[in-house]
């Protein structure tokens, strides 16, 4: 609170007026509020007992008033905001006048020489200790109908926790392919290679089938990502890739300040769950445009070059992706160039687990080459 309300009173002068408090503190107020009211009412029941030794303690009104209320939803409400908060105050910490904001905070006694991350994270630790608090109850209970009742509450805010941590990933991923959306470029297809014609009386209509909403879905994960060097026959090129649960894509790096379509990268904020090599890329301003069409994971052919090749060649670090077409025909091919062994057999690793995992989710499904009039949209 003495961050939070140091802050108000800055920005009511005028002072770090575009820090954003909800994207620091979320529902912090709320939570503070909701919290001392719970502590209160435990330790009123409490007090009453000790100067009335007559009158039982009422814990199990104050439990169902708080657990099944607002109590547990205030505090995930906070938690989902954790992360990007966290993210977001780490941006802010490369300003010369917000460092001077935080150090003069820090100073206060009250602090006890804590830092803010550190203050921000105590709720998560208050919401998983309150199963223990309710356990602690439930074992000390000796009336069977409340000792149910507690039970239930404690299992009701566990079920809660758990929850919350499906709704943390299931962000973390949404700001992520969000995030991936604004960074990866989808160039047309006569932009990508010169062979292809296009009128310009007909682009207009062909644009409209973007290749951008394959990002788009909640359901793909991104299992690993990283810079390369692709070998092209007259030089080396820096590629960025993208291994998702269905398709690798393969991307170049690219450094200019404005991105394609006029809007500027670095105005875009970065989310917590990226890679830290691709937060940098966006900070200079640079963005990744799609090298070639995604290569499905069931047409992905793996190849690691031998040490012969390595030295005739001087070839460092090196492994083959083939892609093929439905038809088992190699419609591409990339040699690739880790900078250490290590993270070569990583990105070996890592694709070679994508397909096999790919593979068993569909071994059930029976591939025909003809069964169906159109072509699927997985082929």
């Amino acid at each position: 609170k003495i961050f939070m309300n140091t802050l108000k009173y800055l920005q009511s002068n005028e002072f770090l007026l575009d820090v954003d408090l909800w994207r620091l503190f979320a529902n912090l107020e709320e939570l503070n509020k909701m919290s001392l009211s719970f502590v209160s009412s435990f330790f009123e029941t409490v007090k009453e007992q000790v100067n009335n030794s007559e009158s039982s303690m009422d814990f199990i009104s104050i439990l169902r008033k708080y657990f099944q209320g607002d109590l547990c939803q205030t505090h995930q409400i906070y938690c989902l905001n954790y992360s990007s908060a966290v993210f977001y105050l780490e941006n802010l910490r490369q300003r010369e006048d917000f460092g001077i904001y935080l150090k003069w905070c820090e100073r206060n006694k009250q602090c006890n020489r804590l830092h803010l991350p550190e203050l921000l994270v105590a709720p998560l630790h208050r919401l998983t200790r309150y199963p223990l608090i309710l356990n602690n109850i439930w074992k000390r209970c000796t009336d069977e109908t409340e000792k149910g009742f507690i039970w239930s509450v404690k299992e009701k805010v566990e079920k809660s926790i758990r929850d919350l941590e499906g709704k943390v990933k299931w962000l973390d991923n949404f700001q992520k392919f969000r995030q991936l959306h604004e960074v990866i470029i989808w160039p047309q297809v006569w932009d990508r290679d010169k062979r292809f014609f296009v009128p310009e009386c007909l682009k207009q209509s062909l644009k409209e089938n973007s290749s951008e909403n394959i990002l788009s879905s909640t359901n793909r994960r991104l299992l690993h990502e990283g810079r390369l060097t692709l070998a092209e026959s007259t030089r080396l090129l820096d590629v960025y890739l993208f291994l998702f649960d269905d398709f690798l894509l393969i991307t170049k790096i690219k450094r200019n300040k404005k991105k394609h379509g006029g809007s500027d990268t670095g105005l875009i904020p970065v989310c917590p769950p990226l890679a830290p090599e691709l937060q940098s890329l966006i900070r200079e301003g640079g963005f990744c445009t799609v090298l070639d069409q995604p290569i499905p994971l069931d047409r992905l052919i793996l190849r690691n070059i031998d040490p012969f090749h390595v030295t005739v060649f001087s070839l460092r670090n090196a492994f083959l992706i083939q892609h093929e077409n439905r038809y088992q025909q190699c419609i591409a091919v990339f040699l690739l160039q880790a900078q250490t062994e290590t993270a070569k057999k990583t990105w070996i690793s890592q694709i070679e687990t994508a397909i096999s995992n790919y593979t068993k989710q569909h071994e059930t499904k029976k591939r025909t080459v003809f069964c169906f009039p159109t072509e699927s949209s997985e082929i």
